[in-house]
């Protein structure tokens, strides 16, 4: 009986070049590879904050990783979620390793000029393709309410 394994990574970083989008010749398939940089503060060993950086390699696939390729550029800030992948390729007695993340979703961070989430950035703005339906807000009158409670029977649960 084989055990309960997890494979789940989400790493938050900047995009440290832009996006390469390339074709797989054996299917078509597409892959866009990403390189992030997630910073990192620690106390090193005078007790001093210091700095430093992890790289990481990202694949995304398929139209999420064409999306990725036309939408985002070298700085920019995105959370990755998605799976580690090992790889190994070379010849013997010169074989070379990596550990990738096989990206599930790409989220970019969307910073006003404050430094706040919610403005836009690179051209690029979040929308919904389903329109907010207001129906169920009504106004609440304001006033006249005489400052007491509402009986059992007006209250909606």
């Amino acid at each position: 009986m084989s055990g309960f394994d997890i494979n789940t990574v989400t790493v938050s970083g900047n995009l440290t070049r832009d996006p390469e989008l390339r074709n797989l010749p054996n299917g078509g398939q597409s892959v866009c590879q990403l390189r992030i940089a997630h910073n990192d503060r620690y106390k090193d060993s005078s007790g001093e904050w210091a700095d430093r950086a992890s790289y990481f390699d990202v694949s995304v696939w398929g139209g999420l990783g064409e999306w990725m390729a036309n939408n985002l550029s070298k700085g920019q800030k995105v959370v990755v979620s998605g799976r580690l992948k090992w790889r190994e390729w070379g010849e013997e007695g010169n074989k070379r390793q990596s550990v990738d993340i096989s990206a599930d979703s790409v989220v970019p961070v969307v910073r006003d000029g404050g430094g706040r989430s919610g403005g836009q950035s690179n051209g690029f703005t979040p929308r919904s393709d389903v329109p907010a339906n207001t129906d169920d807000f009504q106004p609440v009158p304001s006033g006249g309410g005489g400052g007491r409670p509402p009986a059992d029977d007006d209250i909606p649960f």
